[in-house]
């Protein structure tokens, strides 16, 4: 059996005759049920894992249709500019593809992990002296100049492909969520859902949307204040991005999807992140932990209706950014190599 989304949702997805199709096996991530979190919180919680997908992102399911339509339209090469999960997914299916792939930075400020895939995979990785926005400008002329094939979210299979994840949530659990909550960087994920909910409400396999709750990081919120961020500062290096090209459909899902957007702080969202681990045993990504970090911070405002069932989308994996986890995770603690002086550890 052949797998990734191209097979699993072929006769949803915008795919032809002459349409290759790629596969890393990507989608088919699993819906975590998390009890103790759920059970303190007083909902029915889940986490959609997408940090298991190949190259531990969610962008893997709209990069995967992206490059194959990118290969039907005859593309010799692919562009993209990247916080760091964008970069890795679009080097991981040229490499697949066999064509080259160029990827811009911004200098500084992608983690080592996710700059470690992107060169390993073999792009040719260029650091912009600027923010992303800056790169994703430089991208989007060079795509137009050169006849490159961009994979950024601005391309419309992108966020054709990243429906697939609602779709799987519903499938598992047989109907929508009441609440999706998930981080917002360049907004084009929460748009990519909301299409997915109501294409899947079209063909009678839901009855409602669930309400789209999207979690930006009170340094990189323009969508929570109503203006573009100059210089976006966050931990959650995913979505350090201060003007979202997908803003207007992001916000057009949290309408008519009756949800709302929040911000939390690098705080709240590092705590997040240890309580997520060393309570349910999930490493995400800071920017995957928003969500929860969220959550919590309804909670604590008493405006989280008890009883509901709520998916968190993780996005990423934790180990593409593992400094940000070291902030309060601590260090090993040193011992000598004898019996006793582990047994002074343990207690014994």
């Amino acid at each position: 059996m052949k797998k990734g989304i191209l097979y699993s949702y072929e006769k949803f997805l915008p795919l032809t005759d002459r349409t290759p199709r790629l596969s890393l096996c990507e989608g088919d991530t699993p819906l975590i049920p998390m009890g103790r979190l759920g059970r303190e919180l007083g909902i029915d919680l889940f986490g959609k894992y997408d940090g298991l997908n190949p190259t531990g992102s969610f962008k893997d399911r709209g990069m995967v249709l992206a490059v194959s339509k990118a290969l039907e339209e005859g593309a010799k090469a692919l562009i993209c500019a990247s916080t760091g999960n964008t970069s890795a997914s679009a080097a991981a299916y040229g490499a697949a593809a066999g064509i080259p792939c160029f990827v811009l930075l911004p200098a500084g400020k992608v983690a080592r992990g996710k700059l470690a895939q992107a060169l390993i995979y073999g792009a040719k990785v260029l650091a912009v002296r600027g923010n992303f926005d800056i790169a994703l400008e430089l991208a989007r002329q060079a795509a137009k100049e050169k006849g490159i094939a961009i994979v950024n979210s601005v391309n419309q299979y992108r966020l054709y492909g990243q429906r697939s994840a609602s779709w799987e949530i519903c499938d598992e659990l047989g109907s929508a969520p009441d609440w999706l909550v998930l981080p917002v960087g360049n907004a084009g994920n929460i748009s990519a859902y909301c299409a997915g909910f109501e294409f899947y409400r079209e063909i009678g396999r839901i009855e409602q949307l669930p309400r789209l709750i999207g979690v930006q990081a009170e340094g990189a919120a323009p969508l929570v204040r109503g203006c573009e961020v100059d210089q976006p500062e966050t931990v959650a290096t995913a979505i350090r991005i201060g003007r979202p090209v997908s803003a207007d459909k992001a916000r057009r899902a949290v309408e008519v999807s009756n949800g709302q957007f929040l911000s939390v702080s690098d705080d709240e969202i590092l705590e997040a992140q240890k309580t997520l681990a060393s309570t349910e045993g999930v490493f995400a990504e800071p920017a995957s932990c928003a969500p929860l970090a969220g959550i919590i911070k309804l909670a604590r405002q008493g405006k989280l209706p008890r009883g509901l069932r709520i998916v968190m989308v993780l996005t990423g994996n934790g180990l593409k950014d593992p400094e940000g986890a070291m902030l309060r995770a601590g260090e090993p603690v040193e011992i000598e190599g004898t019996s006793a002086a582990l047994a002074e550890v343990l207690g014994q």
